[in-house]
């Protein structure tokens, strides 16, 4: 498994090369296709490369645009990353491009998983997917431990799988490890000594233990302290 590590002296100096570089790659993705597709996770370090993002020049109406995972949550709770997304990406000349939703009214992800699925399979493979990971090396909402890990790992697993982890406050949905390590650009991004640390320590590790590790693959790491 190889991947490229760039690291930037500070975190505004990455957040202004990787808007850019999703940019480059959304325009040759267009250059290419009717419509594309771009993948985000939540949190909040992604927040201010949506805002440099949302300002570009290109045709925002051809892009889809959708979650890597969500919070199973209406889009009006505190927690909902749908809300950030519409907050910070989805706004400036980014508005014209189609959100493909996370979340549909149901106490429990299982009951409407299929219908959220079948709304994204005509736009796979993903164009750009951009993923962040965590201290304990889960990306997306591949936590280690989560009750359907094995199966969301796997190479047969179906494009979105409902996940619960100890730890998290509330069921998720994620796409599953071949759909975000199918993306035709993978860019990991990671800010500090600890994030920096888990990845080394990911390194030789199972997906099962380090899931980033199925995703690391070909991907661009971006590192800021």
């Amino acid at each position: 498994m190889s991947y490229s590590f760039n690291e930037y002296a500070d975190r505004e100096m990455l957040i202004i090369a990787l808007a850019n570089r999703i940019a480059g790659e959304l325009r040759g993705a267009l250059a290419r296709a009717e419509r594309v597709t771009m993948a985000v996770p939540g949190g909040t370090s992604p927040g201010p490369v949506f805002d440099d993002l949302n300002d570009v020049e290109l045709d925002w109406s051809r892009v889809d645009v959708m979650l890597t995972d969500e919070r199973w949550v209406p889009e009006d709770h505190e927690r909902s990353n749908t809300k950030l997304l519409r907050e910070r990406l989805l706004t400036g000349k980014a508005a014209e491009a189609r959100l493909l939703p996370m979340f549909l009214p149901c106490e429990e992800p299982e009951a409407r998983l299929d219908e959220l699925a079948e709304q994204i399979r005509p736009n796979l493979p993903l164009s750009v997917v951009l993923l962040g990971m965590g201290a304990d090396m889960h990306t997306a909402s591949l936590f280690p431990g989560a009750d359907n890990l094995d199966e969301a790992l796997s190479r047969n697993a179906p494009i979105l799988m409902p996940m619960r982890a100890p730890g998290a406050d509330e069921p998720r949905v994620t796409l599953t490890a071949p759909v975000l390590d199918g993306a035709l650009s993978k860019h990991v991004l990671i800010f500090g000594d600890e994030k920096r640390a888990a990845l080394e320590n990911a390194k030789g590790k199972s997906p099962k233990d380090a899931p980033i590790n199925a995703v690391l693959d070909g991907a661009e790491v971006h590192w800021a302290p």
